[in-house]
């Protein structure tokens, strides 16, 4: 028997399923809040140099702020003040004069600077000068935070498939609540980035469990819609950021608002179910029964307890020793699960990459960043919707691989549209960012179809590990443009279709029974797209009568 019967026989998508995505979305919420903060909270205002070192009592005190900086500060080739550099001493034939002073001497900021707070009460190039020369560690913090969030992947995955999946969405919870609001009251550029990188270890378990936890809880039939919803919290919360930074202009209350969802998360976790899934290939026999009654019961779905019973289910998996502990190793230690370890972790940094890389450069269209921010949330809605329809319709495959090839199209044109046209670079922009929104949340479900139960965590551990380097390295990618303008673009764009091009590589998953063992991808052939007739064939006569028409 599959477990895909028994989820059938007490609904496998009622009250019960729906209560579980309910208090998903709760915790999911805050996930893309935390992923996009380093958008606000490393913002870099206008600044210049502080003039206090000028003010010698004279003439320059008797001249207006305007006159001041027009004879302390050079000029920029855009005209408006230098942001690093200042005169050694005041130009007063600036006043009567503005020739070109490329000759006169000039030096770094001497007692720190100026910043415009028309925008920004507060972020963390004001708080800690790190403009400049230490503007770099600025624009570390986002890959200080994806590290721990890269970290936290590999630690999560592996610690769910070895102890549960629900005692390990309580440890995410906690630590990201806790780490999350103790990096706001940071006394040090150091202490904050220690505390970001914590933040982002323990925030990522609530991405890879939750996503598993839900999938492993519905059958076939509605896994699409699940991995949809999901990823709508995701969405949600990306729309809601702008709004929220719009009103929350200092860095410290602002990381305080997007990490307090968590509270209720945690008081709500009392209701998560752990896996049945889980607990059955882990030989937890009585637990399983105990959850997949509170299923039925819920679901108003009796008359099955004969087949709950531990002897029945002890009969779902039976190809593997329940008692062995699987770790990362068992991803690479057979060939067919080699060849889909390896490809799907290079499909997942590609999509990781750029969507990232889309979604840190809201200042490089040369229009408001709110409204960026909230046009990449809003654009990944109707994207989302549209994967919904697509799964069933061309498949989980060719989804993934048009989402991606049409990514690199978007980010392609936009090296050939002029920089005068901020409006036509951003529109093409946000129609990318809506394309890597359909491939991310594409690939998340088809990963977690992919890969047996015993290390089905393990595998969207490692993979979602991958995805966070991309991460890490999307603001190096974005920072090449100090050596072609529009190296960022080409780069992302190859990746993008290096992702399409591997995701091609992949069977399909549609209509399939999950594998629950490693012999199940061994003997199907589920790494290899050219034997996914056979894997069809095998899964089916594995399945029972009354799920014929459904595997």
């Amino acid at each position: 028997m599959k477990f895909e019967d028994l989820l059938l026989d007490i609904n496998g998508f009622g009250k019960f399923q729906i209560i579980l995505l309910v208090i998903s979305f709760i915790g999911r919420f805050t996930l893309p809040c935390h992923f996009m903060l380093n958008n606000f909270i490393t913002a870099v205002p206008s600044h210049h140099c502080a003039l206090s070192s000028l003010d010698d009592g004279g003439i320059f005190g008797n001249l207006t702020q305007e006159q001041r900086l027009v004879v302390s500060i050079p000029l920029q080739e855009d005209g408006g003040p230098s942001s690093c550099e200042m005169f050694p001493e005041p130009q007063y034939q600036l006043l009567f004069n503005s020739s070109n002073m490329t000759n006169t001497a000039r030096i770094p900021c001497q007692n720190g600077w100026v910043y415009d707070h028309s925008t920004f009460t507060s972020t963390l190039a004001t708080e800690w000068d790190l403009v400049c020369d230490q503007k770099g560690r600025n624009k570390a913090t986002v890959t200080i935070f994806f590290l721990g969030v890269m970290f936290g992947a590999m630690t999560f995955g592996s610690l769910s498939d070895r102890f549960g999946r629900r005692i390990l969405l309580l440890v995410s919870y906690v630590s990201a609540m806790v780490f999350g609001v103790a990096s706001a009251f940071s006394t040090s550029y150091g202490m904050f980035a220690m505390l970001r990188f914590l933040t982002g270890f323990g925030i990522t378990g609530i991405v890879i469990v939750s996503t598993v936890l839900s999938v492993e809880w519905v059958d076939i039939k509605h896994r699409k819609l699940v991995g949809v919803i999901d990823s709508l919290s995701w969405s949600f919360g990306n729309t809601m950021l702008p709004l929220i930074a719009y009103c929350v202009t200092d860095w410290r209350w602002l990381t305080i608002w997007v990490t307090l969802p968590l509270a209720l998360a945690i008081l709500t976790w009392r209701w998560v179910p752990e896996s049945a899934r889980w607990l059955i290939a882990h030989g937890k026999l009585s637990e399983a029964q105990f959850y997949l009654c509170q299923c039925a019961k819920m679901n108003c779905r009796g008359g099955f307890e004969s087949a709950l019973k531990p002897e029945a289910l002890s009969n779902i998996v039976v190809t593997q020793r329940k008692d062995r502990t699987y770790s990362y190793l068992d991803l690479v230690r057979t060939p067919k699960m080699r060849r889909l370890a390896l490809c799907t972790g290079i499909v997942w940094f590609g999509v990781a990459s750029a969507y990232y890389g889309i979604s840190f450069n809201i200042t490089g269209f040369g229009v408001n960043i709110y409204l960026t921010q909230f046009l990449y949330g809003l654009i990944e809605l109707p994207a989302k919707l549209a994967v919904y329809y697509l799964l069933d319709r061309i498949g989980r495959r060719n989804t993934e691989v048009g989402a991606l090839l049409l990514v690199g199209l978007c980010l392609a044109l936009n090296i050939f549209i002029p920089r005068d046209m901020p409006v036509v670079r951003t529109t093409v922009a946000v129609i990318g960012k809506g394309f890597s929104a359909s491939s991310f949340v594409t690939v998340v479900l088809y990963s977690s179809e992919l890969y047996p139960t015993v290390v089905r965590q393990s595998g969207m551990g490692y993979n979602s590990f991958l995805a966070r380097l991309g991460v890490s390295v999307a603001p190096l990618i974005l920072m090449l443009d100090e050596v072609w303008r529009d190296l960022p673009q080409v780069v992302l764009c190859l990746l993008a279709i290096l992702g399409g091009a591997v995701a091609s590589m992949l069977p399909e998953t549609r209509d399939r029974c999950l594998p629950e063992t490693i012999e199940d991808i061994e003997e199907s052939g589920l790494a290899k797209s050219s034997d996914v007739d056979m894997a069809q064939t095998l899964y089916r006569s594995k399945c029972s009568n009354e799920t014929e028409n459904i595997c």
